[in-house]
């Protein structure tokens, strides 16, 4: 029979127990506090009263204390030193102890062995240029279609004429298609102009991504009350144009080409202009990473939408050094990766924008330079530092992010004489054109255009294009860039004209952050002497002031 678990004994005391003893115990310290005080013995350690000011050599024996100290901290020291080397050489004459009896080429050969493995566990640097370059030819030499995906915004500035010339000069006779994505911040006369610029090269769908899909595995958070801003917000981001018609136009394309193979559809294009979201737009779930920030994509990823068709997403298209400042601010990672300032890219792309319409987006007054706005801007959205201080960089942040983003909207006017480029010709053209049902691409366009919500012309900001933007391909196009960029540099230094002290500091007055640093100490400050009338005329004239001086 399995015997009982005994229950422990239970530590509860009557009352009158417990008071008793806390009774003694108090009278215990009491009496233990009494000797104490018999004795003379204190707890309290009494303060060092130090050397009174009275004493007569009062400096030189406090300079002998403190002699004393720094002697008994040096030889501590020493001591920890010695003990340091003791052990490194006892730790040293173990192991050659346990080196003697192997062999020599047994442990060079275990050590190679390691550092393989540990190569191997490293790999490739995701970052790296060449890398990104690596993996976009991959995408372009697997594909059979190649989609560029142009910003509506600016679809010249993202036009790559170095990616658009590998596609044309590729063995294969690969398509090449434009998509303007993020058409519904972009006025509905400027996308249909836009459309019939660039339909005499290449044909363009209009596409307006989903960018509110999530992944299934992930429930989303339920709320009881949802704001009505918040709801409206949701609604236009849940919603996609233009899904239906890039799908149809493959499939149909796909069918035309009679082959037993899957057809590769390679989206290519500049950093954040919206391609892996148009890959999970047409697949409906959440298939690749996307966000606000540039530079997501790092390596090539193949998606299934239909039986036969597979898209190939690829990180973005690096853009050369070359480039124009407005340009690099845009398209580059340049800011992501610290080589230029976030400050520094504001105040470039701040120049290209109309600043009425930047005023009236924004809400804020009359400025004079970028840092004036980013501290208006960093008001605006609460953008503080401690102590109430505008937080410029982080207003330049958050400007960037939407200028970039699928937020701010803005528009660029396509040029009014179009000519194709030294890469294209009218045959070129009408092959690529080829194979496709133009037709029903067509019907599509006009069908998104109507369904579409476009913003006024008087909303949008009026933004000035720097024109197409020049990507580098491969690894000589890499280092070949880095020595342009490093030639050019050394070229302006050398051509700009030496500048005086107050020169540089005027000039760099406007656009200088605000900083804690306190001023430098002037060397000499002369004052000069000068008449002062102090008749009654003149204090009558010339007392007014004017307060133009200061803001011209």
């Amino acid at each position: 029979m399995k015997r009982p678990k005994l229950r422990k004994a239970s530590k509860r005391v009557s009352c009158s127990k417990r008071y008793k003893i806390q009774k003694k115990v108090r009278e215990h310290t009491r009496k233990l506090r009494k000797e104490a005080n018999k004795k003379g013995v204190s707890k309290r350690v009494k303060k060092d009263p130090g050397v009174p000011s009275s004493a007569p050599f009062k400096e030189e024996v406090l300079r002998e204390a403190e002699q004393r100290r720094l002697q008994i901290e040096e030889e501590k020291a020493k001591k920890r030193q010695v003990k340091i080397e003791e052990r490194a050489q006892k730790r040293k004459k173990e192991k050659e102890d346990a080196n003697k009896d192997v062999d020599p080429k047994a442990k060079r050969a275990r050590q190679d062995e390691a550092w393989q493995l540990t190569e191997k566990k490293a790999g490739p640097d995701k970052n790296s240029k060449p890398y990104l370059c690596s993996e976009l030819n991959k995408v372009i030499n697997a594909s059979d279609v190649v989609i560029e995906v142009l910003d509506a915004r600016d679809p010249m500035g993202c036009r790559c004429p170095q990616l658009e010339e590998a596609v044309l000069q590729s063995d294969g006779k690969k398509k090449l298609l434009f998509v303007l994505s993020k058409i519904d911040l972009v006025p509905k006369e400027n996308v249909e102009r836009w459309i019939q610029s660039l339909q005499l090269e290449f044909p363009v769908v209009a596409f307006k991504a989903s960018t509110l899909i999530r992944d299934k595995t992930v429930q989303a958070k339920r709320r009881r009350i949802d704001p009505s801003n918040d709801v409206l917000d949701r609604s236009r981001g849940a919603a996609c144009f233009g899904n239906n018609c890039l799908t149809e136009l493959i499939t149909r394309f796909a069918a035309n080409t009679q082959s037993e193979t899957t057809l590769k559809v390679g989206i290519v294009g500049f950093p954040n202009v919206g391609k892996s979201s148009l890959i999970n737009t047409m697949k409906g779930v959440l298939a690749c990473n996307a966000g606000e920030q540039r530079g997501i994509t790092k390596s090539m990823q193949e998606v299934h939408i239909l039986k036969n068709v597979k898209l190939v997403d690829s990180p973005g298209v690096l853009a050369s050094l070359s480039n124009p400042p407005a340009s690099m601010a845009l398209r580059s990672l340049q800011v992501e990766e610290g080589q230029e300032s976030v400050l520094e890219a504001v105040r470039t792309l701040l120049k290209q924008c109309d600043k009425h319409q930047i005023m009236l987006q924004y809400n804020v007054p009359d400025f004079r330079n970028s840092l004036e706005f980013l501290t208006l801007f960093a008001k605006k959205r609460g953008y503080l530092q401690k102590g109430g201080i505008p937080n410029t960089e982080q207003a330049a942040t958050a400007f960037l992010t939407e200028l970039t983003g699928a937020k701010l909207s803005y528009h660029c006017k396509p040029q009014e004489k179009h000519s194709l480029p030294s890469y294209m010709s009218e045959a070129v053209a009408a092959e690529m054109k080829s194979g496709w049902d133009l037709d029903y691409l067509k019907t599509g366009n006009e069908e998104t255009l109507k369904g579409v919500k476009f913003p006024n012309q008087a909303s949008s900001i009026s933004f000035t294009s720097k024109g197409p933007t020049a990507g580098l391909l491969s690894v000589g196009d890499v280092s070949e860039d880095k020595a342009g960029a490093v030639a050019t540099e050394g070229e302006k230094q050398n051509n700009e004209p030496e500048k005086t002290a107050e020169e540089a500091s005027e000039s760099e007055a406007p656009e200088r952050p605000q900083t804690t640093s306190l001023p430098k100490k002037q060397a000499h400050v002369q004052f000069q002497s000068v008449p002062i009338d102090i008749s009654l005329s003149a204090a009558t004239t010339d007392d007014a002031y004017d307060f133009n001086t200061d803001f011209k």
